[in-house]
């Protein structure tokens, strides 16, 4: 059965141990981002868990962290399935086969309804996340809902945004995000544009929130696809959206139009500061939320990360597809390095059948999303891309550099790559838009003499019994 809301959620990851209980009293503006950093650095991803920060000095708001991407097991949990090869089988039964969802009257996201001048979401234990840094608290995991003005299409997407008063806060949307043209069509008609931000709700709405998607697509019915049945919505109270029924909190309000000012820096999922720059901004008319509300958090910024963890897995199973089925190579594997921020940094294995395939692999790769593989590596199927060692075996030992290493310049760059310019540029300022990209054939080109290690049925009979040899307890 799909889990109804975000604390039937947690109590399916508590169940299972993997949500830990923080009882100690902790500060948002500095102590729950240096905890949320010291599980990444102290824990391996599979002992792992989600936070709940229980008591935040000043609040009387629960904060979670880590509950839907502190590791690849959480991430299975979510999407109630045991296996990553679960995960994938799970995302492309939602996308074959999304369900609508139904429109209800009312849900518990309407237990409190405050409009006006008595909205205040510096209420919410929102963190700053980089102290010293950033300009003030940021919500990390807003699932942001807007319409595009001409289809009516629904668009789900998560973007920072910047506390900066009672009722307004900053957005940084790209210009190629949905949300971004549902904005301009209706800035060029000189029209507000209409926002519902729910912060915490049920895994399968933050999962489709940060992943990309066709704009046909609704995301709300992709989410129904990955839950197994309807997301159920309530309308908004003051804008014409509708929102999920069982969300924590829920803000609504507009962005003006053709109006922007200063928003950012922030710490981005480069691990560097992502540039200040001139943005839209959201106004909120109205906030509900539920009785004894949870506040939601992504633990974002430097790689590795809950961001970083999700957009891999979210990113990883299309770029194989697409390699695979759509272009017909013999990939064996593919993996987005989460220190490239699950894109900058790709690594795929192929079993080559001729030297042309690894050229195909690269521009197949660069083909399906702009942003992906600055730094591209292809290996052969013999090569398990997650294991680093290997990989970097294979770079030592497989690529002659005169021959095997591929540049190819004025390319589309990211714009929150720091390699691009200084910090005082703006994001979008044309310099950071074109870059470059590499790629290395770390396949074999003729044939190699016999690896130096002991037969593998001696090493896996070695395995079966390793405990017998009393070296490790």
């Amino acid at each position: 059965m799909a889990y109804r809301d975000l604390r039937s959620y947690l109590a399916a990851l508590e169940e299972r141990g993997k949500l830990k209980r923080v009882r100690k009293e902790v500060d948002k503006d500095w102590e729950i981002a240096a905890v949320c950093r010291q599980l990444f650095y102290k824990m391996a991803p599979a002992k792992r868990p989600a936070l709940m920060f229980e008591r935040i000095k000043g609040f009387n708001i629960p904060l979670v962290a880590g509950v839907l991407g502190a590791s690849r097991e959480i991430y299975a949990i979510g999407l109630e399935t045991d296996t990553v090869e679960g995960i994938n089988r799970k995302w492309d039964q939602a996308l074959e086969k999304p369900i609508p969802p139904r429109i209800v009257k009312s849900g518990p996201c309407k237990e409190n309804i405050l409009m006006g001048d008595k909205v205040d979401i510096r209420k919410l234990p929102v963190p700053i996340w980089t102290v010293g840094e950033d300009p003030g608290p940021f919500f990390t995991s807003p699932y942001v809902i807007t319409k595009d003005p001409e289809t009516g299409v629904r668009n789900v997407g998560t973007y920072r945004m910047e506390v900066k008063g009672p009722n307004k806060t900053g957005f940084l949307i790209g210009k190629v995000q949905d949300a971004a043209w549902h904005v301009k069509k209706n800035d060029d008609q000189n029209k507000p544009t209409p926002v519902a931000v729910v912060i915490g709700a049920d895994p399968s709405i933050g999962y489709v929130s940060v992943s990309k998607m066709s704009e046909t697509l609704d995301e709300f019915a992709v989410a129904g696809g990955l839950r197994g049945e309807p997301v159920d919505l309530v309308p908004c109270e003051t804008v014409p959206l509708e929102v999920p029924a069982t969300a924590e909190i829920v803000l609504e309000g507009e962005i003006p139009a053709n109006a922007r000012e200063l928003e950012g820096p922030f710490g981005e999922y480069t691990g560097y500061m992502g540039p200040a720059g001139q943005h839209p901004f959201f106004v909120i008319k109205c906030m509900t939320f539920r009785n004894n509300p949870i506040y939601q958090a992504f633990i974002s910024q430097r790689p590795p990360s809950e961001s970083s963890c999700i957009r891999g897995i979210g990113r990883e199973w299309p770029l194989f597809k697409h390699l695979k089925y759509v272009l017909n190579l013999p990939v064996r594997d593919v993996r987005l390095k989460e220190a490239g921020g699950s894109g900058a940094y790709v690594v795929v294995s192929l079993k080559k059948q001729f030297e042309g395939q690894v050229k195909q692999t690269m521009y197949g790769i660069w083909s399906l999303r702009s942003g992906f593989g600055k730094i591209t590596v292809v290996v052969d199927d013999d090569i398990d891309v997650r294991d680093d060692f290997a990989v970097d075996w294979a770079l030592s030992w497989r690529v002659r550099p005169d021959k095997d290493v591929y540049i190819e310049r004025d390319i589309q760059a990211v714009g929150l790559d720091p390699s691009q310019a200084p910090p005082s540029v703006p994001q979008h300022h044309p310099i950071r838009m074109v870059g470059s990209r590499v790629a290395i054939d770390a396949t074999r080109k003729h044939e190699y003499p016999a690896i130096s290690l002991p037969p593998k049925e001696h090493l896996d009979k070695v395995a079966a019994q390793w405990k017998e040899y009393g070296i490790e307890d």
